[in-house]
């Protein structure tokens, strides 16, 4: 496993071909991706606290190389509130959120509002050729601001490259999910959600994501070039089997490629 300077060195040395895109997991929703010579970093949970599995793999000064900087929704695992701000001072990184928190991630962190570009459902951005798209996700309830319509959970469809890439953000199976994810096949990599929800988790505020089951399910309708599971290692009140949505995905759809990520180690597709 690669943490620190050593982590930092091997994002820089990948040299990733037309068509190919490399990624890095590190812990709970967080991937770096480099995508031909682009570097992005989703959902980049940092904030040291007692109760992490995973310490952070990376400081916000060490992240100087992103090119992006991908929050998923306001959450302090996805949108780090208390690191972002030294990201934005030691990067020249444009900053993409939901619509729905542009404004507060501007005023609440100090970033300059041309650092920060807003999505929301069916709206996309290009940013030095790489190409971001909007998709509802639905972190146990398909929340809607009833004033804006606008939406404060995304997933995000990530192109460059000549590959394209879905982070599903925090998100359960919805009506028209899967039909609308269809829309955007091929898909090389997908990041699904594994840890799922119940009663005792969402009476103490724990918002739920899909099950592996359901996981699973849309890998298999939207059959990416390999899916990886995320979101299930950071909280002890929060976790799940990967192995779980291995076996069941071998079973169920058995020409799909699936694989449980190694802290810090590149994998290709």
């Amino acid at each position: 496993m690669l943490t620190g300077n050593d982590l930092i060195a091997d994002i820089d040395a990948a040299e990733v071909q037309p068509g190919a895109v490399a990624f890095w997991w590190l812990g709970q929703h967080s991937f770096v991706l480099k995508m031909g010579k682009r570097i992005l970093y989703v959902d980049p949970y940092l904030t040291a606290k007692p109760a992490r599995l995973v310490p952070p793999m990376v400081t916000p000064e060490q992240m100087a190389h992103a090119d992006l900087i991908l929050g998923t929704h306001d959450h302090g695992d996805h949108i780090d509130r208390k690191v972002w701000p030294a990201i934005a001072r030691s990067t020249e990184a444009t900053f993409v959120v939901p619509e729905f928190v542009r404004e507060s991630v501007i005023d609440g962190l100090g970033i300059p509002g041309e650092r920060v570009v807003g999505l929301d459902d069916g709206t996309s951005c290009e940013l030095d050729g790489v190409r971001i798209a909007g998709i509802a996700a639905a972190h146990e309830f398909l929340d809607q601001d009833p004033e804006t319509g606008r939406y404060p959970y995304l997933g995000m469809i990530i192109e460059a490259n000549g590959s394209k890439v879905y982070h599903a953000g925090d998100t359960v199976k919805y009506e028209g999910l899967e039909s609308r994810m269809k829309e955007h096949r091929p898909i090389d990599l997908a990041m699904l959600p594994i840890n799922g929800r119940d009663a005792i988790r969402l009476a103490s505020g724990t918002i739920g994501n899909m099950t592996y089951q359901e996981a699973v399910d849309l890998a298999g309708a939207i059959n990416p070039r390999l899916t990886v599971p995320t979101h299930y290692d950071m909280f002890a009140h929060n976790l799940e089997d990967p192995q779980l949505f291995v076996d069941y995905a071998n079973v169920k759809f058995p020409e799909l490629k699936v694989m449980i990520c190694e802290y810090g180690e590149k994998v290709e597709v």
